[in-house]
């Protein structure tokens, strides 16, 4: 069956936002006298939204040991919470100072609607800064879903399940693009074929483990990659 419908993650696919994220996360921690992150820890943490970020750098700052990524929430919520406060509002104003589309993205996603397909994003950062980043980078897309009360944090299917709801799309006639293991998750989760991007935050050695339906490395790759499995005609 033909697709019409591609639903693509934020953080790592479209866009690098590594450098704002880290510059947030160290701003939040600097605020309390702690000490700061570097960019490649930051790497690490980043996938399952901004409080689980916070939860893992904290847990690594007191600890001075890596935190378990699949691990229990942190423990002393009041310092989150407080940590949580001063990320968002220097976020929020800096979210765009450093981040920027991957080379490529751009020309894929006018691709895309070139070829009339829906497009929608959905991402864990929460949604008013998802929102303010599609409007910068991403006026071409149809639909985004970040966090928000309802909608339950991937690897849940609920943001993609919502997108589709807002395109007036199936499931079935959709494919799901990521760079994480939060996004193969959440492409099963949702009964949706998946395409692992390589150029995010994560490594082919470690997305190779975890079976995507397809595997691109450049975002020109990602329709010819559709089409050589009769997704869509070129």
């Amino acid at each position: 069956m033909k697709i019409n419908t591609i639903i693509f993650d934020l953080d790592g696919t479209l866009l690098n936002t590594l450098d704002d994220l880290t510059a947030a996360v160290n701003h939040a921690l600097g605020a309390f006298g702690l000490g700061a992150l570097d960019v490649n820890r930051v790497r690490r943490y980043v996938g399952n939204g901004v409080p689980k970020l916070m939860e893992r750098a904290l847990y690594y700052i007191d600890t001075g040991v890596e935190p378990d990524l699949d691990g229990g929430a942190y423990a002393d919520k009041a310092k989150l919470d407080a940590c949580l406060a001063v990320f968002t509002e220097y976020y929020d104003k800096h979210n765009a100072d450093l981040t920027a589309p991957y080379a490529g993205v751009a020309q894929m996603l006018d691709a895309v609607k070139a070829k009339g397909l829906k497009s929608a994003i959905v991402t864990n950062k929460y949604d008013g800064a998802a929102q303010a980043l599609k409007a910068v980078f991403f006026k071409s897309v149809d639909a985004v879903v970040g966090a928000r009360d309802g909608v339950r944090p991937k690897p849940s299917p609920d943001g993609v399940y919502k997108a589709l709801e807002i395109l007036g799309a199936d499931k079935t006639r959709a494919v799901y693009v990521g760079d994480g293991e939060t996004d193969v998750a959440t492409a099963k989760n949702a009964g949706m074929p998946v395409v692992a991007v390589t150029w995010g935050f994560r490594d082919r050695d470690v997305l190779q483990k975890l079976s995507p339906d397809f595997m691109i490395d450049a975002p020109s790759e990602l329709l010819p990659a559709l089409a050589a499995a009769g997704f869509i005609d070129l």
